[in-house]
């Protein structure tokens, strides 16, 4: 994900929007499912202010795109999620930590909808016409281009099935108890896999054609 200088500012409101509401999922479904910690520690709404998270938040993505990195990545804190308090705990942490990506794909449809009805609104529009229409529309289109990008992105990329990434928790409640044993007890390691597998571009081989694929769906590339 290319982007000038100039377009910074318009990345950092949908990004703030894709990581809170990935996380408020989280919490959303964990209340519903029987766990109420994220509710009781004020983490269960929608003000960035209770996710928002210094490192993940702001530093490492600003950082990502001031290098030119072709990939976007973020998060907030973490809500907390007391799995034993759910009803069915192996089951529900399924449907907890797939709501965190599953949120981010809604809003990466919403944002297309959005950027396929702004641009047929703005067809006409030209950017010399100075104070027309164009000088709205274009911010418009920039951020709904963006927040697919980043929602896309940060979906994908939570579903790799490597713990403490939702995909990990998620194939750890499918897959037989043989295999997800292993796999769980390999969360202490899992932030070093991801960094040697970000650095050597094996991440990027694994799940960029998954992304762009989605963006050529959704009509915005």
């Amino acid at each position: 994900m290319n982007v000038g200088i100039a377009n910074i500012a318009l990345m950092v409101f949908p990004l703030v929007l894709a990581v809170v509401c990935h996380e408020w999922a989280h919490g959303y479904v964990a209340a519903k499912l029987g766990d109420d910690t994220a509710a009781r520690m004020g983490r269960l709404t929608l003000n960035p202010l209770a996710h928002v998270d210094v490192m993940g938040t702001l530093l490492i993505p600003g950082l990502l795109i001031l290098s030119g990195s072709p990939f976007l990545f973020g998060y907030a804190k973490p809500v907390p999620v007391v799995w034993h308090r759910l009803r069915n705990p192996l089951r529900d942490m399924v449907y907890v930590a797939a709501a965190g990506p599953a949120m981010n794909f809604a809003l990466a449809v919403v944002s297309a909808v959005l950027f396929g009805v702004l641009a047929r609104n703005g067809a006409g529009l030209h950017p010399a016409e100075g104070a027309g229409g164009f000088q709205v529309l274009g911010p418009l289109l920039i951020m709904c281009a963006f927040s697919v990008q980043i929602n896309v992105l940060l979906g994908v990329f939570n579903l790799i099935p490597i713990p403490p990434l939702d995909g990990g928790r998620v194939a750890v409640g499918l897959l037989p108890r043989g295999v997800a044993g292993p796999l769980a007890r390999s969360e202490p390691y899992g932030f070093i896999i991801l960094v040697v597998m970000l650095m050597t571009g094996t991440v990027s081989a694994l799940i960029g054609p998954v992304i762009y694929g989605i963006y050529r769906l959704l009509g915005v590339l």
